[in-house]
């Protein structure tokens, strides 16, 4: 069993297996009160006035305490994440990581406006983790980008994965959760899609690059497809999407 989930973690991709490294030891750190939360949650006051900048970071690790509802947004951070980089992002690991960085910039930008806007600044100034709002945000590119496969929630009823967002937002309204971190993430999640994947279709431009020092951080990888009685390297595909109906 431990040499199973040993293969099973070696073989995640490198963005996966780093940001779900990091929050299973934030989140344990935290647990066993080597770490305080105190110390990661996002303030805008101590990043601006005590350059507590790890704060931007940090927030996005922390997944509250270690119960149901954290093996629950584990097991989403590892599904969709590791899909997303090896199926859509296969081969470009800088833009996954770029996804990721603009996520968490446009999740902390709403937070810090919402927070001064009157009838709103209670709101927002009460959410101080935004781990499960990122996690959101990618289930809802997967959905995006994998739009006709069927899935089935709970043995229930099935659904295509257009609508895994809706299910999921509905499930929290069911459970009592907090629907502004799903809601938060599916912003980020539609404005990633809208500028990356609509507005270039419908303009012939593109607004989201990834920047140069990016790429440096990330070897690009060759997609191998094999060719009749040959097999030569192509480069990365824009997309690789999956549609299954």
């Amino acid at each position: 069993m431990a040499q199973a989930v040993e293969e099973w973690y070696k073989q995640m991709p490198i963005i996966t297996r780093s940001y779900l490294t990091a929050a299973v030891v934030i989140t344990i750190g935290c647990s066993l009160e080597i770490i305080s939360p105190y110390n990661l949650y996002l303030n805008p006051k101590l990043i601006v006035q005590q350059y507590e900048i790890w704060r931007l970071v940090t927030n996005f690790l922390y997944f509250r305490k270690m119960d149901l509802d954290f093996l629950f947004h584990m097991f989403f951070l590892a599904r969709y994440c590791k899909l997303l980089e090896e199926n859509s992002f296969r081969g470009r690991t800088a833009d996954f990581f770029f996804m990721l960085l603009f996520g968490a910039t446009v999740l902390t930008g709403i937070v810090l406006i919402g927070g001064m806007i009157p009838y709103l600044s209670e709101t927002f100034a009460s959410i101080l983790f935004l781990s499960n709002s990122l996690t959101f945000m990618m289930v809802y590119v997967w959905s995006k980008h994998n739009p006709y496969i069927h899935m089935s929630f709970l043995g229930l009823f099935t659904f295509t994965a257009a609508y895994l967002p809706w299910v999921l937002l509905g499930f929290s309204i069911l459970v009592g959760s907090s629907t502004w971190v799903d809601l938060l993430g599916m912003i980020a999640g539609h404005a990633y899609y809208f500028l990356e994947d609509v507005y270039p279709r419908m303009t012939q431009r593109r607004l989201l690059k990834t920047p140069a020092f990016i790429k440096v951080l990330f070897a690009e990888e060759n997609v191998v497809v094999a060719q009749p009685g040959n097999a030569r390297f192509a480069p990365p595909a824009v997309h690789d999407e999956l549609h299954q109906e």
